[in-house]
C-alpha cells in the first residue's frame, strides 16, 4: 500500500462570493502527525470540513488510500476510517462517559433494528463487545474513573479526551482533531501531547489544527501554512518557523 494516506489535490470551497479555500494542495504519509496551522479565518476548518464530508468542494480531488473520496458525506469518510473531534466539543451531554463512546462504535457494527428488540444472540454478543470496547478506550485516554460519569459533569480537558475516545471508537486510519488544546493548561497540554504520540505509535495518522505553536512545532512532523484560504508554506516544524511569509502571516509584518 502507498505512503501517502490522504491526497488533497487543488481543493477550493466558495461561498457565495466568498472563497473559503483556494487550489491547496497537500499530502500526508501514513504514520505522520500532521498540523494545520495559520491565523484566524484562514481556511483551516473549512479545509477540515471539506476532508471530513461536511463540504463539498466545488473544485478538486480528495484521495484517502488512493480512493477517490470527493464529495462523500459524512458518516461515508467515517466508514471509509476518517475520525474527527470538533473545536467546540460535541458530545451527548446527558448520556455517560461510556454511552458516549458506545454511540462512536454505530459504523462499525452489524445488528439491526429487529435483532436489538428481539435480542437476538448476535445482537447480545455485538453490544457486550461495544461494551468493553469502550470501556477499554476510556482507559487508554485516561478517563476510565468517569465510565459513568454524566459528560456534562466532567471537566474541560476531560470532555476533551472522551471526544477523542469516541473519536478512536470508529476504528480510524486517520484521525482529524480541531484544536484539541484549545483552553487547557500547560500540563493538561503536556499529557495531550503524550497521548497522541501513543495513539500515532499504535497506527493512527494524525491531523489537527492548533493554535498552541509550542505543542504543533513540538509534535509535528509536517505542517501546512494557510492564510486567506491559500497555502502559503509547508514543511518541517524548522522550515515553517523561519519562514517569512509564516512570519509575516502572523505577525503582520514583512522579515
Amino acid at each position: 500500500m502507498s505512503e501517502k494516506l490522504l491526497e488533497i489535490n487543488h481543493i477550493s470551497k466558495q461561498f457565495g462570493g466568498i472563497s473559503a479555500l483556494t487550489d491547496v494542495s497537500l499530502e500526508i504519509q501514513r504514520g505522520e502527525i500532521y498540523a494545520l496551522i495559520g491565523p484566524n479565518g484562514a481556511g483551516k476548518t473549512s479545509l477540515f470540513n471539506v476532508i471530513t464530508g461536511i463540504y463539498t468542494p466545488n473544485s478538486g480531488e480528495i484521495l484517502l488510500n488512493g480512493q477517490a473520496m470527493t464529495g462523500k458525506a459524512p458518516h461515508e469518510m467515517a466508514n471509509a476510517g476518517v475520525a474527527r473531534t470538533f473545536q467546540n466539543i460535541r458530545l451527548f451531554p446527558s448520556m455517560s462517559a461510556l454511552e458516549n463512546v458506545m454511540v462512536g462504535r454505530h459504523c462499525r457494527t452489524s445488528a439491526g433494528v429487529i435483532g436489538a428488540v428481539f435480542k437476538h444472540p448476535k445482537a447480545k454478543a455485538e453490544e457486550l463487545a461495544i461494551t468493553n470496547r469502550a470501556k477499554e478506550l476510556l482507559e487508554y485516554v485516561g478517563i476510565a474513573k468517569h465510565t459513568n460519569t454524566v459528560a456534562r459533569n466532567l471537566s474541560y480537558g476531560d470532555q476533551r479526551r472522551l471526544e477523542i475516545a469516541r473519536a478512536l471508537a470508529t476504528e480510524p486510519v486517520l484521525l482529524a482533531l480541531d484544536e484539541p488544546a484549545a483552553g487547557m493548561n500547560h500540563t493538561e497540554t503536556n499529557s495531550l501531547e503524550d497521548l497522541f504520540r501513543k495513539i500515532r505509535a499504535d497506527g493512527v495518522t494524525l491531523l489537527l489544527i492548533e493554535h498552541d505553536v509550542k505543542l504543533v512545532m513540538g509534535l509535528c512532523d509536517r505542517i501546512t501554512v494557510l492564510n486567506f484560504g491559500k497555502k502559503i508554506a509547508e514543511g518541517t516544524p524548522e522550515v515553517i518557523k523561519n519562514h517569512p511569509e509564516v512570519i509575516e502571516a502572523y505577525l503582520g509584518v514583512s522579515v
